[in-house]
């Protein structure tokens, strides 16, 4: 990629060529979520198998760019078709540069667009062959157009280029990088002495370890959002400090010093009551085992979390680990709730609600209604009612029934 690109003249453009631009680019208005599902996926597999667990936050931002360079050249050739499309200079596309060097990757990563070309040029291409059965025309279309797309990520590559070469010059000697650099040892396995690690991280590695995983889900502005949840984990659970590595701009991993299973939603909504962020919570463990294991479930239960669209804005991972074993094929759960709830799925949630802290309560009525604030006459009718709707009863399949209700309640249904 040279700057030669940029300073060429472009190419003169008929006013047919303009109207076959238009066309083609008012057909593709909408591209489908097939085409958008398949560049995502072939982006993020060509950055390496590892990319994709390391935070999820970043396989969205990832999508949310590549999207964003497809529809941007649509778009540009509906209003000025066959003129040069201006690249993509989004702050979104600046965070994940800057994101790329804390994970360790350069500018090399960026030629990841080009697989998301490919995909695009053969969509453009079947468009092609629909506006024209002129040879002539045709070849001039394709030509101009294989210039267009071509030049336009030339452009978009060496902008974004330029970002990541200032941020690898600014994060790369930073502590930041390092900390990332030293927990993903530590994740892995390294033998990285302890007083080494202890001492690149502040954070001790003997004593109680509690992991949380801090996000948004929308792109952020400033940090600060991330940094109140934080601090309001660490107010609620008495912690006196916090290892915290950033991850990218909507991310950050946390590591405390003690137990913060007890942490809910509403003390995040009481503690901090204007941030946007998430937090999913590992299991509490001790020392270096426990700093490894709760991370890994926090990153679990945050996937959990995303992978079904889920309101919950604190999760742990003891809550929701029957779930997370069972959602790995969403269409397979998709089938698990339908066949196991029947129209209990889709009942009035007081009934669910019942169901489900009747199985908690060891299928005790009078412990049910203690825990629901009702008559223990109530929860037997709601019992039954939900026996109705159940394609088995209840006492033949409880442990189902309730797992199927867990994945209902995560994605906001109870």
């Amino acid at each position: 990629m040279t700057t030669s690109t940029r300073r060429a003249p472009w190419p003169p453009t008929s006013d047919r060529m303009r109207e076959l631009f238009r066309q083609g680019a008012l057909l593709l208005a909408h591209p489908t979520p097939a085409l958008l599902e398949r560049v995502n996926h072939d982006v993020l597999a060509s950055l390496g198998p590892g990319f994709r667990l390391e935070d999820p936050t970043l396989d969205a931002a990832f999508q949310r760019v590549n999207e964003t360079v497809v529809r941007r050249w649509v778009e540009a050739n509906a209003h000025r078709p066959g003129e040069r499309v201006e690249p993509y200079l989004g702050a979104e596309a600046f965070d994940l540069a800057r994101d790329l060097v804390r994970h360790g990757l350069d500018a090399g990563a960026l030629d990841s667009y080009r697989i998301g070309q490919n995909h695009s040029w053969q969509w453009w291409m079947a468009v092609a062959f629909t506006l024209t059965d002129d040879v002539e025309e045709l070849r001039e279309f394709l030509a101009l157009s294989s210039h267009s797309v071509s030049t336009y990520l030339d452009d978009t590559i060496e902008a974004v280029a330029m970002r990541v070469a200032a941020e690898r010059d600014q994060l790369v000697r930073g502590t930041h990088a390092e900390r990332l650099a030293t927990v993903n040892l530590l994740l892995e396995g390294a033998p990285l002495p302890r007083a080494v690690a202890e001492q690149r991280l502040g954070h001790a590695l003997t004593g109680p370890q509690t992991a949380a995983v801090i996000w948004c889900d929308e792109p952020l502005d400033s940090a600060e959002p991330l940094e109140q949840a934080a601090d309001a984990l660490v107010r609620a659970v008495g912690a006196a400090r916090r290892l915290s590595v950033v991850i990218s701009a909507s991310s950050v991993w946390v590591w405390l010093p003690g137990d913060a299973s007890g942490f809910t939603e509403e003390d995040l909504a009481r503690v901090a009551p204007t941030t946007s962020a998430r937090i999913s919570l590992g299991r509490p463990g001790h020392d270096l085992a426990g700093f490894r294991r709760s991370h890994l479930d926090a990153v679990a239960t945050q996937r959990l979390l995303m992978r079904l669209a889920s309101p919950s804005r604190v999760a742990h991972y003891q809550e929701v680990q029957m779930a997370a074993l069972l959602t790995h094929d969403l269409a397979a759960a998709e089938e698990f709730v339908h066949e196991t709830l029947g129209d209990l799925a889709t009942a009035d949630e007081e009934v669910r609600r019942t169901v489900a802290a009747f199985v908690r309560e060891q299928f005790n009525t009078s412990r049910t209604a203690e825990r629901l604030f009702t008559h223990r006459n109530t929860v037997i009718r709601r019992l039954a009612r939900a026996d109705d709707l159940l394609p088995r009863p209840l006492a033949s399949h409880a442990v189902a029934v309730a797992a199927a209700l867990d994945i209902v309640r995560l994605r906001g249904g109870l």
